[in-house]
C-alpha cells in the first residue's frame, strides 16, 4: 500500500524592506508562525531580501546582489534545520563580474542546501526592466526529493511558460512553486487589471491540470515606485481548483495542507504524460514555424 504525504505547504505573502537584514529578520518570523501551524515546506516571495528593484535601469543596484552560499542562506539552512522544514527562498545572486540571476534556493529539513533554480524567462516592460539585471539561468529544469515531497521551483515570468512546467513535472515534480513579484501599473489597473490577474492565474491552474500536480504562487504585497503588487497568492490541486488564496493587499502566511497522493490519483485518472505525442513535437525546437521557408 502507497504511503501518502500531506505535508503542509506556507507561503509568505509580505512586503519590501528597506535593508536586507531588516528583511531577513522579519521573513524568519514568518518562517517560524509558519512551523508553529505545521507547516513542512515553506516558500518565500520573489527577491525577499530587497525591494522590487527592477522597476529602473540603474547600475547601482548590482550592489544588491550576493554571491550563492552566503550568509543568508547559511542562516536558511541553519533555521531549517532548527525547525524540520523544507525552505525555499528567492534571492538576487552575483556569480561573477557582470553575471547576475535571479535565482531560487531550496534548504532540505535537514539545513542541506539542494541547490538552486535560475530564472530562465526573463521579461523586460516598463516597471519591469529585468533583462537590464538578470541573465537568463542555465541551471536547466531541477527537481528535488525534500524530506515533505518532491518540488520544482520557477520564478515569476516563468509561470506564463507551459513547456518549463511541463519538464519539471516530467522530472517527477509534486509541487510546482512560483516565487512571484508582479502588479498593477497605475496606467494599466482599471482597464486591464481584472484581465491581467485573471491571464496570471488562469495560466498556472493550467499548469496543475495539464500535469496532474499542485501549483502555488507566491507573490508581494505593497507598493514599489508606482507598481502594486497584487498580492492574491494561492495554491491550485491537480484538478486546478484554487484550494487556498491569499488576500490583495496584505501580508499572509497561507498555509494549506496537500494531499500528495491526489497527484499518482490524477495522474492515473488523466494520463496526459502517457498520450504525450513525444514522436511529434519538434517544432517545439523552433522559434516560429508559419511562414517560415
Amino acid at each position: 500500500m502507497q504511503t501518502v504525504c500531506m505535508p503542509r505547504l506556507a507561503l509568505l505573502q509580505s512586503r519590501g524592506f528597506p535593508t536586507k537584514d531588516g528583511a531577513f529578520e522579519h521573513h524568519e518570523s514568518l518562517i517560524r508562525k509558519a512551523a508553529s501551524g505545521g507547516s513542512a515546506i515553506i516558500a518565500t516571495q520573489e527577491l525577499f531580501l530587497t525591494p522590487y528593484f527592477c522597476t529602473t535601469e540603474d547600475p547601482a543596484r548590482f550592489d544588491l546582489a550576493d554571491p550563492i552560499p552566503n550568509d543568508y542562506t547559511d542562516r536558511l539552512g541553519a533555521l531549517a534545520a532548527e525547525l524540520g522544514v523544507v525552505i525555499v527562498s528567492s534571492l538576487f545572486e552575483k556569480r561573477g563580474a557582470g553575471v547576475f540571476h535571479n535565482t531560487a534556493v531550496v534548504h532540505d529539513a535537514d539545513g542541506t542546501m539542494l541547490g538552486c533554480y535560475r530564472k530562465s524567462h526573463i521579461p523586460q516592460d516598463p516597471g519591469f526592466e529585468e533583462k537590464f539585471y538578470f541573465t537568463p539561468g542555465d541551471s536547466g529544469w531541477p527537481v528535488w526529493s525534500t524530506r515533505h515531497g518532491r518540488i520544482g521551483v520557477l520564478v515569476c515570468w516563468d509561470q506564463w511558460f507551459p513547456e518549463a512546467a511541463r519538464l519539471m513535472a516530467l522530472g517527477g515534480a509534486e509541487i510546482l512553486l512560483y516565487p512571484t513579484a508582479i502588479g498593477w501599473l497605475p496606467s494599466e489597473k482599471d482597464s486591464l487589471g481584472k484581465a491581467q490577474h485573471c491571464a496570471w492565474e488562469t495560466v498556472q491552474r493550467g499548469h496543475a491540470v495539464a500535469n496532474g500536480c499542485f501549483v502555488a504562487a507566491i507573490n508581494r504585497v505593497g507598493t514599489e515606485d508606482g507598481t502594486e503588487f497584487w498580492g492574491q497568492s494561492f495554491i491550485a490541486n491537480p484538478y486546478g481548483e484554487v484550494v487556498a488564496r491569499a488576500e490583495t493587499g496584505d501580508e499572509q502566511v497561507l498555509i494549506h495542507e496537500i494531499d500528495l497522493g491526489q497527484v499518482e490519483e490524477f495522474r492515473r485518472i488523466w494520463p496526459f504524460f502517457r498520450d504525450r505525442r513525444i514522436d511529434a513535437y519538434a517544432g517545439l525546437g523552433q522559434r516560429w514555424t508559419a511562414g517560415t521557408p
